[in-house]
């Protein structure tokens, strides 16, 4: 059954399109995942399917049968309601049949004159309370809430008293538990913690009826979606499966349609050659040729499309400071407390030079307040840390504090790192998509996102040689978490970071620690061992006994061999890229080399730099081919 169809629809926000031509549909049982960047239109479709916003022009078709539920990313609710009876609020057919049933049982135990009628009646509702499951709906908010992050003794405080994130949250376990068959999901995994988007993973895997969820979690759209909708440059294309097959599919799309593009210019470049030719001869005969030809070169680029193009794809090789001990953070026993209130404690953990680490844990577990113990804002009130011989550390912690709202982007940079030349400048800022006049938009005009990534940037030019970053995906579209993915993976100094973005953690952990109120565990690998450790020891299983269902002799050196072997392809990979950033930069040099041609000190400086370029290009080049020999000689794939 089609439930909403969408045809030829166009918006307009003043005289400039933000969206057009946009078509597609929605069936009985989809699960969509819809991607695009920040600013695209996606959130601006949803109100045009929900009622609340109106389009230009195009039809949009709903089925009588369809009933929408519809959470924004800014979702808040200012009710005098208990958290408990807000989302009983979810249920209201369920408790007016349950007020009747009441009302009968009264009556008829009073004597009513009508009892045969009173009695088909309460057989009806009670027919009609057991086929909505009546005797579980109180269980089921229980349940709902338990697993969105609220604990029992929650249950009670008013919904006006709550923060913007604990409300959001109630508001979309009130709409999940709802009599609806369409689900408008806006960015719904914002304020829940990992075991919290877990819980809502399972939960809309086996929720009957249709859902279109926009989210930058790519991670979360692979578990639950199997369906993606793409909103880019005010065009929509549509996609089977989840986020990894949707991204598989467009890059094949991409190449199809960058090589069809060039096909297309070389044929008109061939074309117009043609027509010179014909016109210098300037006969009758080759005039009229010449007029054909033009012909077909006008229906070509009346048919010419430019491919988008691909943002994520500048690489620029950021290096960490050289030196520093082996030993970068020892963390002995570690614990905080603010009075009397424990956050937590024993916390015991050995980060060695060139690790990339995770921590994670749940909401107000203490994960920030420990890096803040770290990085030095607060004393620790156990225990001790010890940071490494001449570690630097670069912290990031969302907030761009640092920022001038009156500077451009490229000042706020350059002003920061002035002996940087422009073109060094721009290829930074060029990895966190500031291209073109980009980098002249003012701060102040900036998204949080955009801002963001310029705290990144600067951040990735710091001269140090340990990052610590606290959520530094929050705000980012997909694109933008790409790039930063891109750039970390090429970061060859130590990392520890706090974040919920499995796909991030997965793309590039080297272990992950798990904290609790009662210390940290350690997991080597991505999130997905980390999962796999946390399973066995709430099932009690031990290591071995996984090794043993897994047909492995030693389950810790099937481990520790794997991570050896991330560890060395994606140094592989990293030197393949920097390798690859340095061609950019000695090709930009040699150009600028030549217009100063008549510039010999100008002409000097740059052949200085050409040749430091060529010779970090060459040790590389000689790591890269030790790696290659290496991974030949272990039989690793280079996935």
């Amino acid at each position: 059954m089609v439930l909403l169809n969408a045809s030829g629809l166009k918006k307009m926000f003043l005289d400039e399109t933000l969206f057009d031509g946009v078509s597609f549909r929605v069936d009985e049982g989809d699960k969509i995942g819809f991607v695009g960047v920040n600013g695209a239109g996606k959130s601006t479709l949803f109100k045009i399917i929900n009622d609340t916003m109106e389009y230009d022009s195009g039809e949009l078709y709903k089925n009588k049968l369809l009933r929408i539920g519809y959470l924004d990313q800014y979702s808040v609710t200012d009710s005098e309601n208990t958290i408990m009876d807000e989302m009983l609020g979810a249920f209201s057919e369920l408790i007016r049949i349950e007020d009747e049933l009441t009302d009968i049982r009264f009556e008829l135990e009073s004597g009513a004159d009508d009892t045969d009628a009173l009695i088909v009646r309460q057989t009806a509702l009670t027919e009609r309370f057991q086929d909505l499951d009546g005797y579980q709906y109180r269980s089921r908010a229980a349940s709902a809430l338990t697993g969105l992050g609220f604990s029992e003794a929650e249950f009670s405080r008013c919904v006006s008293e709550l923060s913007g994130g604990e409300k959001t949250r109630v508001a979309l376990g009130r709409l999940l538990l709802s009599d609806v068959n369409l689900l408008l999901l806006d960015e719904p995994t914002n304020h829940l913690d990992i075991d919290a988007v877990e819980w809502l993973e399972g939960f809309l895997s086996s929720y009957r009826g249709s859902f279109i969820i926009i989210s930058h979690d790519r991670y979360f759209l692979d578990k639950v979606t199997n369906r993606t909708f793409e909103l880019s440059a005010g065009r929509l294309r549509t996609y089977s499966g989840g986020y990894s097959e949707y991204a598989r599919q467009r890059e094949t799309e991409r190449k199809t349609e960058e090589r069809s593009y060039r096909n297309t210019m070389r044929e008109i470049e061939r074309l117009t050659g043609i027509v010179e030719q014909q016109r210098r001869w300037n006969r009758e005969k080759n005039i009229k040729t010449a007029e054909s030809k033009l012909k077909v070169i006008e229906k070509l680029e009346g048919t010419l499309e430019a491919p988008q193009r691909k943002q994520a794809d500048m690489r620029f090789g950021f290096t960490a400071l050289p030196g520093g001990g082996q030993d970068v953070l020892i963390l002995d026993e570690v614990g905080m407390s603010f009075g009397e209130k424990r956050i937590f404690g024993g916390c015991s953990a050995h980060i060695v030079k060139g690790e990339k680490v995770f921590l994670l844990g749940a909401n107000g577990c203490g994960k920030t307040t420990l890096i803040k113990d770290i990085i030095g804002i607060y004393p620790p009130t156990e225990g001790e840390i010890r940071i490494g011989a001449n570690i630097r550390i670069g912290y990031y912690d969302q907030i761009q504090e640092n920022l001038d709202p009156e500077k451009t982007v490229f000042d706020e940079v350059h002003d920061e790192y002035p002996d940087m030349t422009e073109t060094e400048i721009r290829n930074a800022l060029a990895v966190f998509l500031f291209r073109g006049e980009d980098v002249f938009k003012e701060i102040k005009k900036l998204s949080g996102g955009e801002r963001a990534r310029v705290e990144l940037t600067k951040l990735m030019l710091r001269p140090v040689n340990f990052l610590i970053m606290d959520e530094p995906t929050n705000h980012l579209d997909i694109d933008s978490r790409e790039a930063l993915e891109k750039a970390l993976m090429d970061y060859d100094g130590t990392m520890l970071m706090v974040s919920h973005d499995r796909y991030f953690i997965n793309k590039l952990a080297d272990r992950v620690l798990g904290m609790s109120a009662d210390g940290l565990i350690s997991s080597i690998g991505g999130y997905d061992d980390y999962a796999e450790m946390k399973a066995r020891r709430q099932t009690g299983e031990t290591a071995a006994q996984a090794a043993e269902k897994g047909g492995s002799a030693d389950y810790k050196e099937q481990k520790r061999q794997a991570a050896e072997k991330r560890r060395v392809l994606g140094r592989f990979q990293r030197v393949e890229d920097m390798i690859e950033a340095l061609d950019v930069e000695i090709a930009a040099l040699e150009s600028e080399m030549a217009e100063n041609a008549t510039d010999f000190g100008r002409l000097s400086e740059l052949s200085d730099k050409t040749e430091e370029k060529r010779a970090e290009q060459d040790t590389l080049m000689e790591e890269w081919e030790a790696l290659q020999k290496e991974i030949e000689e272990r039989g690793y794939d280079s996935e």
